[in-house]
């Protein structure tokens, strides 16, 4: 989980050195928005985001979720069966996040055709 700020000191997203600048960072990564608009649907195991969220290595939705659970957005689940079974979800603190990412990409794909062309990198 990311540092928490001494008592003294107010969250600042605008100061570098405030922890909530690389939660935002984690959130707003262009997995991590993908990932968390595809668990508002519910729980979901590491195959079934992978086919949801078109373009995805294995290697970067690993990356992904592990740091979205550390910042305690994802809740990863492992049940003991065999072969392993591990499952994904949101956090209560997950969801109200998710649902501002998902209004943010939804207000997005509104508006493409008043968005000035689109260049990936």
């Amino acid at each position: 989980m990311s540092q928490a700020l001494s008592t003294d000191r107010v969250p600042d997203v605008l100061n570098e050195k405030c922890p909530s600048r690389q939660a935002l960072n984690h959130v707003t990564s262009r997995w991590g928005v993908l990932v968390l608009i595809v668990l508002q649907s519910g729980t979901h195991r590491f195959s079934s985001l992978r086919r949801r969220i078109g373009g995805v290595s294995e290697r970067m939705l690993a990356q992904t979720l592990r740091v979205l659970e550390e910042d305690g957005f994802v809740q990863r689940t492992a049940l003991p069966v065999v072969p392993p079974h591990v499952e994904y979800d949101l956090t209560p603190l997950g969801q109200v996040v998710a649902e501002k990412v998902h209004a943010l990409a939804s207000c997005i794909e509104r508006n493409l055709d008043r968005i000035g062309p689109v260049q990936d990198g």
